[in-house]
């Protein structure tokens, strides 16, 4: 395969104004963006995506759950096409960056070949994949899970919102669920482009991370109960307190993550505890261990500590504890050549770069079942993420969209 030449790059400006236009359509309250999906600012951030491709001469095709595809051919009718893309939907407290720059970042390379008039054997498509953050119908990666044949279409179409709302319904009333077969489209390859959502390009000064591995995750619901009481009358040797044990239960958690380092890590991020009253001894407390790991014997062990020493805690304390398994997924290697043409992409360029481990799931991590699959990543300021006050540069915006336009050209193939 022939490489781009090194003096070949997008259009920074260009790619910068898209990613400010769209950020116009469903405002957050601090700078962000509140875009959930299948709302209807989602609608209208479709409506714009799908005139811009147009504007560039894509056809633009939908399936069954809303998936876009924006397709410039290639020369080669038979060839498969090399795929390109992430997600327009937000957190209700999202960023402008999350997921966007990979849907824009994809339309920049479609934009560019067609400014200096370049021809590819393969076609490149450019994809908007529906509801990866999960925030308003769990789980999260949804429609890609569906594309890749890890969930069924009709179970995708029952989940709910809180307010009963039902996906598949949800889909039809922003008028974006396509005709198309979920799925049925094969792929050359595919690539996604994503901030880091992490510190570790900042602070090393790195303009790209090189994502060779996915973390596979456990997500463990832990309920311990007690006995509620009053906090002033009740002697302390008495005590049935399901928050003490929580609280036992938490350090375990992080003690287990560190021994179980470099890559390990482990938090509980919801919390329930009954009844939440200032002067109750909490009675039944309801929290979920996340626990993160690119080895999935690792992550077995770390799930099987947690499971053993909850348990000693909470005889200690007199307390039950029960547990259940409510997400994961295993640890995702992406495609080694794909990875070895962002590699070549971003030294060819002069940038540097390091290798990175994604600690959180992507639509990537899905289609790496069913398709040659790697991923590009920029730094984002403080490693913050899922944060109205997520921010990057420009210059990093075009760092990775510049990686990303040579390794999907070298991949789709120049016609001399």
């Amino acid at each position: 395969m022939t490489a781009p030449g090194e003096n070949l790059r997008v259009n920074g400006e260009r790619l910068w104004d898209s990613i400010m236009e769209i950020a116009k359509i469903g405002p957050g309250i601090a700078g962000g963006n509140n875009r959930q999906t299948l709302t209807a600012a989602d609608g209208e951030a479709r409506t714009l995506f799908k005139k811009w491709c147009e504007e560039a001469g894509c056809g633009v095709g939908v399936d069954q759950m809303g998936n876009m595809f924006a397709q410039r051919d290639g020369t080669d009718a038979s060839a498969l096409p090399v795929y390109v893309g992430s997600h327009l939907d937000t957190q209700p407290t999202g960023g402008k960056f999350d997921g966007v720059l990979g849907v824009l970042g994809g339309l920049e390379v479609i934009r560019t070949l067609n400014d200096l008039d370049i021809r590819t054997k393969h076609p490149i498509v450019v994809t908007n994949f529906t509801n990866e953050e999960g925030t308003r119908f769990a789980p999260a990666m949804l429609a890609s899970g569906v594309f890749a044949g890890i969930h069924e279409q009709d179970w995708a179409y029952a989940r709910e919102d809180a307010e009963g709302k039902r996906f598949g319904s949800e889909l039809e009333r922003i008028g974006w669920k396509g005709q198309e077969v979920t799925g049925e489209r094969k792929m050359h390859a595919f690539f996604e482009l994503h901030i880091e959502q992490g510190p570790i390009l900042e602070v090393e000064n790195t303009d790209i991370g090189i994502v060779t591995h996915g973390q596979g995750l456990c997500w463990l619901q832990v309920t311990i109960t007690g006995k509620e009481a009053h906090t002033g009358s009740t002697p302390m040797d008495m005590r049935k307190n399901a928050g003490l044990g929580m609280a036992h239960v938490l350090t375990l958690v992080d003690d287990i993550a560190r021994q179980h380092q470099p890559h390990a890590v482990g938090a509980a991020g919801h919390i329930d505890v009954s009844p939440n009253s200032r002067n109750v001894i909490p009675g039944r407390v309801v929290f979920t261990i996340d626990f993160r790991s690119p080895d999935i014997e690792l992550i077995a062990d770390m799930e099987a500590q947690l499971r053993s020493g909850a348990q000693e805690i909470c005889e200690r304390l007199d307390l039950r504890v029960e547990f259940e398994k409510v997400g994961g997924f295993d640890p995702v290697e992406f495609d080694a050549d794909c990875v070895a043409t962002i590699r070549d992409a971003a030294k060819r360029l002069g940038y540097t770069a390091r290798d990175l481990i994604s600690g959180a799931g992507h639509d990537a991590c899905w289609i790496n079942r069913v398709a040659p699959t790697a991923m590009v990543m920029c730094p984002c300021v403080d490693g913050l993420s899922h944060n109205e006050a997520e921010e990057i540069t420009p210059q990093w915006a075009r760092a990775g969209t510049d990686v990303l336009f040579h390794a999907v050209v070298q991949t789709a193939e120049i016609v001399e």
